[in-house]
């Protein structure tokens, strides 16, 4: 078969949980409309809104140190500004654009990370035109990179340990069926076409503690980092990529690589 899309997705909030989307509109230079539009700033963060500036993720809540965040269905409706949070049979909501409401949200996060996670309580920040990507500080390019995760390279991976790994561990944007195990990584400088619109690889994503983390139960259960390099000598799985090309991209079109 011929490799195709079978999965879109989008993460508002960084460290918190997927949307999933049957189409996306891309525009060239510019990452997932809405993806890591939002952080949760740890108290010590100093991060200008107005002027906003690339951070390490560390200066931010994220599943490599608070794995409890795993547990939390999230989802946020941009046209309301309504951010809603399931924690089990538990759930409430609180508008993300009024100080009440990002009150309301700081509170929450510092009520449930449990102790050996805690960092006080959190502030939410956004900024125009700023996503919240690992790999932004290397670039505004990368700020704005799409990543890719090639199923076939995730379930080689699942062979040789064992182990099942749930695609969610690798909260990649674009998942991809058919292609051969590890292409991916001859991609780089390299361009490709999702359906009509034209991208390109810019860099292989490192794994880092967050892929250890079950996302059905929050528990740190497999190391893929120390199993990629057990097995490969890499700790890479998945490619970033940044748009050339606009246009729009849905569940089924095709994926090929330029020559």
């Amino acid at each position: 078969m011929s490799a195709q899309v079978s999965g879109l997705f989008r993460y508002p909030i960084k460290g918190l949980s997927r949307e999933l989307l049957k189409s996306v509109t891309l525009q060239a230079g510019r990452g997932v409309c809405g993806d890591r539009e939002f952080a949760l700033a740890l108290p010590a963060t100093v991060f200008d809104e107005g002027n906003p500036q690339p951070l390490p993720k560390f200066q931010f809540l994220m599943l490599a140190r608070q794995e409890a965040l795993a547990r939390l269905t999230t989802s946020y409706e941009p046209g309301t500004g309504l951010l809603s949070v399931t924690d089990g049979a538990q759930g409430w909501s609180a508008d993300v654009r009024s100080a009440e409401g990002r009150g309301a949200i700081a509170a929450f996060f510092a009520r449930f990370l449990p102790d050996d996670q805690k960092s006080s309580q959190p502030r939410l920040v956004t900024a125009a035109n700023h996503r919240f990507t690992d790999v932004g500080v290397h670039s505004s390019e990368l700020m704005q990179a799409i990543s890719m995760l090639n199923l076939a390279s995730v379930r080689d991976l699942e062979t040789r340990i064992g182990k099942r790994l749930d695609p969610r561990r690798f909260r990649a944007n674009i998942l991809v069926e058919g292609l051969d195990p590890w292409v991916e990584n001859e991609w780089l400088n390299r361009d490709l076409m999702l359906g009509t619109v034209r991208c390109k690889g810019v860099r292989l994503t490192r794994r880092c503690p967050a892929t250890e983390v079950n996302p059905d139960n929050a528990i740190r259960d497999i190391n893929v980092p120390q199993e990629l390099m057990r097995c490969y000598g890499h700790i890479h799985l998945g490619i970033y990529l940044t748009v050339i090309t606009a246009g729009m991209v849905g569940i089924g079109d095709k994926v090929t690589a330029t020559c």
